[in-house]
């Protein structure tokens, strides 16, 4: 069995513009303080990284790495959840999701999609420069809209659906295979691959691609009523990447998975920091540790009451509680006596 690496912290959620949340170096500093040992870079933030320049040059990569180094830091992967969500944008979210792109595709849906799948190769080259072998994205989604079936689907729309999406990014999947790096997609509410039957759905159509693998976020499975346990024992040779992230689910009788529209608060499925919602971070570790999962644990940081600051100065000590050092031998190995093939014979009547 292996140990698991952490903790480590997405940092999407601190960049800022003032100090010490606007630079890779400070952004370090500041969260090694606070025990991390482990840092997952949103390759979309200029202040923090410049893919461009680490898809083409390693004295970038190794500059990069070399900040995280001087502050007893590792980097866990790097992500393109946003570039990721626009290799696949139904239209009645262009306008909300061209803000994730380049100022200059915007409003232009077909340079969106091809700027966007030049940023995940990209991605996939600047993480074999920075020696990583996982990287955390989105699916991105074209039949999300039709998740509840009313109207009517027109028949196909979800197999069509998903035929494009697989069709998208099976040169992207191949990109990755050559640079010796796996994609974990992130299962989540608002991606196609949003469960488990559509990622498979999405892996039957890629041919089970070796690189097409699984992010997984328990606290997604929270806000469906999905077993995330369970998700663990199905698909765990699949799963890359881990963000520990908690949330809590409390239907009422005015409201329940749907939400009513309401703002994160007073939705009964929501998020919160580590340690305040329902997740049992005891199982997933356990069972993290039983299958061999030797990535990162990685706070991904949100609630919708506690202070950011203080969400990630719990995280790290709660994440570093909950790894299971694996143990090199059995419990009982203090009353083996050894193979003896006579005596197992004896004990079994076996002449």
């Amino acid at each position: 069995m292996k140990t698991l690496k952490g903790p480590g912290i997405f940092l999407a959620q601190f960049a800022g513009d003032s100090a010490p949340f606007n630079s890779l170096d400070s952004l370090s500093a500041w969260v090694a303080s606070l025990g991390y040992k482990g840092i997952q870079i949103p390759s979309w933030d200029k202040r923090l990284f410049d893919l461009d320049r680490a898809a083409e040059s390693q004295d970038y990569c190794d500059e990069v790495a070399g900040i995280a180094a001087s502050h007893g830091l590792a980097i866990t992967e790097l992500s393109t959840h946003l570039q990721g969500q626009l290799l696949a944008v139904h239209p009645a979210y262009d306008a909300q999701f061209d803000g994730f792109a380049a100022e200059h595709v915007r409003g232009n849906p077909a340079a969106r999609q091809a700027w966007a799948v030049d940023q995940v190769k990209k991605a996939a080259t600047a993480s074999r420069r920075l020696g990583l072998n996982a990287h955390a994205s989105f699916s991105g989604a074209l039949a999300w809209p039709y998740m509840y079936p009313w109207p009517q689907r027109p028949a196909g729309l979800v197999e069509d659906a998903f035929d494009e999406l697989a069709k998208r990014w099976r040169p992207i999947l191949d990109h990755f295979d050559g640079e010796g790096v796996d994609i974990g997609f992130e299962i989540h509410p608002g991606e196609d691959l949003h469960d488990g039957v559509t990622f498979e759905m999405f892996l039957e159509r890629v041919d089970n691609h070796p690189r097409a693998n699984i992010l997984y976020d328990p606290s997604h499975f929270v806000l469906q009523q999905l077993d995330y346990l369970a998700f663990i024992d199905i698909y765990h040779e699949r799963i890359k990447c881990f963000h520990v992230k908690d949330a809590e689910f409390r239907p009422n009788g005015r409201s329940g998975v749907y939400g009513g529209y309401q703002g994160w608060v007073d939705r009964p499925g929501r998020f919160r920091s580590l340690g305040d919602g329902q997740v049992d971070f005891g199982g997933i570790f356990s069972k993290m540790a039983a299958n061999d999962f030797a990535g990162w644990a990685v706070l991904e940081w949100e609630c919708a009451l506690k202070h950011p600051e203080q969400g990630a100065a719990e995280g790290a000590p709660f994440i570093d509680r909950h790894i299971i050092r694996v143990t090199e031998h059995a419990f009982d190995d203090f009353a083996a006596g050894g193979a003896d093939r006579d005596l197992n014979k004896r004990i079994m009547g076996i002449a």
